[in-house]
């Protein structure tokens, strides 16, 4: 029984906490509602003002490199080789490629026209103002040592004059001459631009105009093996970006042709070296079958002998096809390769076959193995020679047709719709940023606040809470911004606006006590508070304004007499009060004030003395309660708070109830605990609190089930 009570109090205490922060987030829908809408409208701002960034794109397909045509037969038996994108991507974003793209367009020039900061490229942009450029063909601007990208402003005069300032100098150009002084060469072909405005031109080094471009620049592989590369360029202006991706693709298309050539041409030079040697060694090969043949008069092959020296040529031919294709692929893969490695296996099958022709050879008659041998260098020489020979044709025909393995397929285009920002996706991300952090704001106050927000709160700990006083609409409208910040009030509200819910609380506050006195010491009552601005002084007051209209005399005392402001309030500023009357500067007689309206006497504070907790130990302070007490139905004393000075344990000796005021959400149950404590400590009992400021809320409705409520007076019958 006792697991199932636990769980159900947890339970119950899970779905308090819960409704708690519903409520919390109802009471602040307001906030809620500014921060998410603060938040949207920075980020519809953001998406009209950004620039827009638009994107170019090409597409590359580099082919399989062909083997020559020497190796064509061996395509059936050897793997085929696979493509590589990634070597063709690297060479793409070098800066053999980049660097000459950058020179080509004069990269290194960066123009931007100025416009107000932050906002003014904006709005310009979205007044559709025309698009301002100038054209910048030649500029050098000699760098300092600090390395620094040198910066100038172009200044345009008319169409065809502007002005050029820079670091100490300042001087005229005209369009379409080159400018060179002060360490600056620059040439502007064309102008397109109101006179007055005015541009900024940097100057980069090459290599961070290289690094600028390759961080908007990327290339990606378009499915595995395909050969086809798609390229991409990002930038603002959709011209430019497409000039300077066609300019990267050429650039790569050319540079494959040459390497293309190159290789041909070395290969091709090569051939031609080897050609006479192979030439006179087949001439030498033929000369020594021919005196052979003489010297033992003209002496013929056997069918069986014809027939092994086809088979050797043929092995001989196959073995110099691969060595051949080793000194091609020997550039491209290691030994571990799959393609190098069936070479290498064909090889070895070739070597032993042509091993167990030389063991029937060496079965034959001498004159036979003598005129084979012979006939087998001529035979192996002639078909390396014709071999050789081709390839040179090949190679002579390649060189003079280079075409490169690499064709572009799609020319460079560029999106007319931009790609950056995405406005509804930034707006819905600033809406949706702006409400998690509006409600994450609302938890964390929610979290820190350790202010009272019920009475049974205060129940819980012991403690008597006689009245909830809710605050008074009414008199926040009616009191101006500085007294509603220290919660501070000018007037009787219980005599402007009866009717006020405030004043209900009162009322039912004044049933509570004259139960609460009947057993009291005397008919004094001091109120007190825990802390500042709490409101024990608008409780105080209108309470005896509201006993007082129940036909009982009331005296007020202003007690504070270091802040007490109820002179302001109700009237006699600058005359005498408390503190004269415990010096003995002035009687009761003369101080006591009667408010006409609220229907009570009243002593104010009177001049700030130096000395306060002394004088209201003066034996003349005992002595004005006694008179008081004997002369008035309520003595209503109104006293600083208990935690900020000793004065309310002073009077709470001389005072038969004892009361202390808490503000709503301010003061935590823990200062009105040691706020007792420390009455306790001076031998006053605490009768109880009064929770004061009340605000209905949500979080109070939905967390502890309370709430106020009140009937609406109108003239209406």
């Amino acid at each position: 029984m006792n697991t199932k009570d636990n769980r159900q109090q947890r339970s119950e205490a899970n779905e308090l906490e819960l409704g708690r922060i519903v409520g919390e987030l109802i009471d602040c829908r307001k906030l809620i509602i500014g921060i998410t809408t603060g938040f949207t409208v920075i980020a519809v701002l953001y998406a009209l003002m950004a620039t827009p960034i638009y994107q170019a794109n090409a597409l590359i397909q580099v082919e399989q490199k062909q083997g020559n045509a020497i190796l064509s037969s061996l395509s059936q038996m050897l793997p085929d080789g696979q493509l590589q994108s990634a070597p063709e991507i690297s060479l793409l974003q070098s800066r053999m490629i980049l660097g000459k793209t950058v020179d080509d367009l004069n990269l290194q020039t960066q123009v931007e026209k100025e416009y107000f900061p932050i906002v003014g490229k904006g709005i310009s942009r979205i007044l559709n103002n025309k698009n301002e450029s100038i054209k910048i063909d030649k500029l050098y601007i000699e760098r300092k040592e600090d390395s620094t990208d040198p910066e100038i402003i172009i200044t345009i005069k008319d169409d065809n004059h502007f002005t050029v300032e820079g670091d100490g100098f300042k001087v005229d150009g005209i369009k379409g001459e080159m400018l060179d002084k002060n360490k600056l060469r620059i040439l502007i072909t064309e102008i397109n631009a109101e006179p007055g405005a005015s541009f900024e031109v940097k100057y980069l080094s090459r290599l961070k105009a290289i690094n600028n471009l390759l961080e908007a620049f990327n290339v990606s592989d378009q499915g595995k093996d395909t050969g086809m590369l798609g390229l991409t360029l990002t930038g603002t202006d959709p011209n430019l970006i497409s000039k300077t991706l066609n300019s990267i693709a050429n650039n790569y298309l050319e540079q494959n042709v040459e390497r293309q050539a190159a290789q041909d041409a070395k290969s091709l030079d090569f051939l031609n070296q080897q050609l006479p040697k192979v030439r006179a060694d087949l001439d030498i090969a033929e000369d020594k079958l021919n005196s052979y043949r003489k010297e033992k008069d003209s002496v013929d092959l056997s069918m069986e002998a014809k027939s092994v020296l086809d088979q050797i040529v043929n092995v001989d031919n196959q073995l110099n096809e691969l060595t051949f294709r080793e000194a091609e692929i020997s550039q491209l893969y290691t030994k571990e390769h799959p393609t190098y490695k069936a070479l290498i296996e064909k090889r070895q099958t070739l070597q032993q076959e042509k091993t167990k022709l030389n063991k029937r050879v060496s079965g034959m008659p001498s004159t036979q193995q003598e005129v084979l041998r012979l006939s087998r260098d001529v035979e192996s020489g002639r078909a390396v020679y014709l071999q050789l020979l081709n390839r040179q044709q090949e190679l002579s025909i390649a060189k003079s047709s280079a075409i490169g393995n690499v064709r572009i397929v799609d020319d460079s285009i560029t999106d007319p719709k931009p790609i950056k920002p995405k406005k509804i996706l930034i707006c819905i991300i600033g809406f949706i940023l702006g409400f998690f952090f509006s409600v994450a704001l609302i938890m964390l106050r929610f979290l820190l606040r350790r202010g009272i927000e019920s009475p049974e709160q205060l129940e819980e700990m012991g403690i008597n809470v006689y009245a909830s006083i809710p605050v008074s609409e009414w008199l926040l409208k009616a009191s101006d911004k500085r007294k509603r910040k220290n919660n501070e009030s000018d007037k009787l509200l219980a005599v402007e606006n009866p009717t006020d819910l405030a004043v209900e609380a009162i009322r039912s506050l004044r049933t509570s006590l004259h139960f609460a006195m009947l057993e009291a010491k005397n008919n004094v009552l001091m109120i007190s508070g825990a802390s500042p601005n709490a409101g024990k002084t608008f409780v105080s007051t209108n309470l005896a304004a509201t006993i007082s209209l129940a036909n009982k005399s009331v005296l007020f005392i202003d007690a504070d007499l270091r802040k007490g402001y109820v002179h302001k309030m109700l009237g006699n500023e600058g005359k005498s009060g408390l503190s004269d009357i415990l010096s003995g500067q002035a009687n009761v007689e003369e101080t006591i004030i009667s408010v006409p309206d609220g229907q009570f006497d009243y002593i104010g504070r009177g001049q700030v003395p130096p000395n306060p907790a002394e004088l209201l130990m003066h034996p003349r302070f005992e002595k004005l309660l006694a008179w008081a007490s004997a002369k008035y139905d309520l003595v209503i004393i109104d006293t600083p708070p208990i935690l900020a000075v000793t004065d309310a344990a002073i009077i709470g000796r001389y005072a038969g109830t004892t009361l202390l005021v808490a503000r709503f959400e301010s003061n935590t149950v823990k200062e009105i605990e040691v706020s007792i404590t420390r009455f306790e400590q001076s031998g006053v009992n605490v009768k109880g609190c009064i929770l004061n400021g009340v605000v209905k809320k949500a979080s109070s409705y939905y967390g502890y089930g309370y709430n106020h409520y009140g009937y609406n007076y109108s003239n209406k019958s």
